[in-house]
């Protein structure tokens, strides 16, 4: 078994988890392959005699049966632009603050790599958004597990943003931006926007304004077979486009559109973990303050 291991780097005083990971592979005859950055910045701060081999692209994950991230949700967001449709489970182990989708805690890395090894996790299946536009954007890697969003850039005013739903005219969203979010993500930017959460399964897109100028102007749920697609106007030249945490700076004259992707990523999920169970903990519902 062969397990590729991604982070952007974890602090000193979390070196000890890591080499406990290692162990737990090595007592499990896995072959772990990690990234090559997060490789250079741990070699020379942590006792390892072992050879390991590295990783730098999409490209070098092959024969690989899982991918673990060490960090929190934005760590493994960026394992994702990893993985593609290759199909490869991802393991999210929460050295991050909240995680929603990083929900394994350090103290259960024993527990986690038993199950991957023994095949006793559950495989969460969660939708990806694809963005097209009419011009080359983030390198290739079309497509995001959380959100796709139109921003304006820094200080600059308020933008228009022409959203259509299937190409017919939905609405004209005069604000700071625009989040369409699928369900995983949720959770993430689209919540702090007031925007609904929705269980995975769900098959929709959640379109959340940022600072809606007009206050009539509420998140609304859409089907995931749809196609959104977007032409923004401003008294700048450019705005912001992201998907997850990759941005790029666009100008006004590029068209937007946003539809399902058509592959799936896998989460690994513990059995004794779901998606009810982790809402409650990470949002604190039920918990009554007041005592």
């Amino acid at each position: 078994m062969r397990i590729a291991i991604y982070s952007r780097g974890l602090e000193a005083e979390q070196w000890d988890g890591l080499k406990l990971l290692l162990a737990e592979l090595a007592h499990y005859k896995i072959e772990p392959v990690i990234f090559q950055n997060f490789f250079n910045q741990f070699y020379s701060s942590i006792n390892i005699s072992d050879k390991y081999s590295t990783f730098n692209c999409p490209e070098d994950l092959e024969d690989i049966d899982f991918l673990i991230s060490l960090g929190g949700d934005g760590t493994l967001l960026d394992a994702v632009t990893f993985i593609g449709d290759k199909g490869i489970p991802v393991l999210g182990i929460n050295y991050g603050r909240l995680g929603f989708l990083a929900s394994v805690g350090k103290d259960e890395l024993h527990i986690a790599v038993k199950a991957l090894v023994q095949r006793t996790f559950m495989p969460d299946n969660r939708t990806l958004l694809h963005l097209d536009a009419n011009m080359p954007l983030f390198n290739g890697v079309g497509y995001a597990l959380n959100e796709f969003t139109i921003h304006k850039k820094d200080t600059s005013p308020m933008i228009k943003i022409h959203t259509y739903l299937n190409g017919e005219f939905l609405n004209t969203y005069w604000a700071d931006g625009l989040i369409v979010s699928t369900p995983t993500g949720s959770t993430g930017y689209s919540l702090s926007c007031n925007g609904p959460v929705v269980f995975p399964e769900s098959a929709s897109f959640v379109i959340t304004p940022v600072s809606p100028h007009n206050l009539n102007i509420r998140p609304l749920i859409v089907p995931d077979n749809a196609i959104l697609s977007f032409e923004v106007e401003g008294r700048t030249d450019g705005f912001l486009c992201t998907l997850d945490s990759r941005r790029e700076i666009v100008t006004k004259e590029v068209l937007l559109a946003i539809r399902k992707e058509t592959f799936k990523i896998n989460l690994v999920r513990l059995n004794e973990n779901n998606f009810l169970q982790t809402i409650r903990n990470k949002l604190s519902w039920g918990l009554d303050k007041r005592n």
